[in-house]
């Protein structure tokens, strides 16, 4: 079965559900207050819907997202051939107390299920309050070069 570019069943496939269970960061673009491009890696954490973002409430992005929510986000593989998540869809922002959830999640996804805890367990005072960015996909793509002809 062959989806076009933007298809949201790309999500489903079994490399795309891969890429989202990977302990590789997402470089998240937004446009900054000052009207330029910003890529930053970041956690993340796919709930089967949307992606989730926990960040300070003080962050920059935040600012940028309440004027522009539309934001990018990519996750790669980093060997060959090279896969490329690449999903669009606008931010939807709100406070949480605490650590954000699917943050908790996520520190346990990259560090594991024993150093993940004692990250939150370490981060935990420094932050009574954080922001929760939620992105539902409105568009994806999985770019494949396992897909594409060897160069010659």
């Amino acid at each position: 079965m062959t989806l076009a570019p933007g298809d949201l069943g790309v999500l489903t496939t079994p490399k795309a559900e891969q890429i989202l269970s990977s302990a590789t960061p997402a470089r998240f673009a937004y446009v900054s207050r000052d009207g330029s491009p910003r890529v930053v890696p970041i956690w993340f954490h796919w709930n089967g819907s949307e992606l989730v973002f926990g960040t300070t409430p003080g962050s920059p992005k935040l600012a940028a997202l309440e004027a522009n929510p539309a934001i990018a986000v990519t996750i790669d593989t980093m060997v060959w051939p090279y896969q490329a998540l690449m999903i669009r869809g606008r931010a939807e922002i709100d406070t949480v107390e605490g650590i954000v959830p699917e943050y908790e999640l996520s520190a346990q996804r990259y560090f594991g299920p024993e150093d993940g805890p004692a990250w939150i367990d370490q981060i935990r005072p420094r932050y009574p309050r954080m922001a929760r960015i939620r992105l539902t996909p409105m568009w994806a793509w999985l770019l494949d070069y396992g897909e594409r002809p060897e160069p010659r």
